[in-house]
């Protein structure tokens, strides 16, 4: 008895533990989004919105104010999503249960990654639907691995925590990670272009 009580211990805890690294990697990744955006727009996507105007003194300046309220968009229908979708998803959860809404959730974050992966400065629109299932998907994660901390009742609070803290953690994560990438000495190519510092 004592040895079976042992193996569901540690297999909560380990449960609990992948759950933790699920929801640290993919559940907040919409919250990298402003880091994203500088490599993106480094990359030129949506730089056709950018034109030339006029400015003090009737200096040349380069007025990108379209291609920042795209970017913005991109962020509020995701934040939208996030928020207005949770509920179908909990009926789906309720209803279909874990395994289905697992699925679901990885089905969406695949797909949305697949779009971000795809998606080029000749056809950054992908980015529209991308973003917003990749926040969808997320969430369902977060949604479904806190099922794992019931046994562990004094853990469920840290999956709130956990998630609401992932606007501070993947702010600099992304701000290291996609910059320190991008501007790595080592050659990364993305589709047609290729940037090397």
């Amino acid at each position: 008895m004592q040895v079976l009580e042992n193996k569901l211990s540690a297999r909560r805890c380990l449960t609990f533990a992948t759950g933790l690294v699920e929801c640290l990697c993919f559940a907040g990744a919409v919250f990298g989004w402003a880091s994203l955006v500088f490599v993106l727009k480094a990359d030129g996507y949506f730089s056709s919105l950018c034109f030339n105007s006029t400015g003090v003194n009737d200096t040349q300046i380069l007025d990108c104010s379209a291609q920042d309220e795209q970017f913005s968009l991109i962020f509020t229908i995701a934040s939208f999503m996030n928020n207005f979708l949770t509920l179908p998803n909990g009926f789906l959860y309720d209803h279909f249960g874990t395994t289905v809404a697992r699925l679901f959730a990885i089905f969406l974050y695949t797909v949305g990654t697949l779009m971000m992966a795809f998606s080029s400065p000749a056809l950054p629109y992908l980015l529209f639907p991308a973003l917003p299932f990749m926040a969808v998907g997320g969430i369902l994660f977060l949604i479904t691995n806190m099922q794992s901390s019931c046994p562990l009742t004094r853990h469920f609070t840290l999956w709130r925590q956990l998630y609401g803290s992932l606007t501070a953690v993947s702010l600099p994560q992304g701000s290291c990670g996609y910059n320190v990438a991008y501007h790595s000495p080592a050659e990364f190519k993305r589709g047609e272009s290729s940037h090397q510092v």
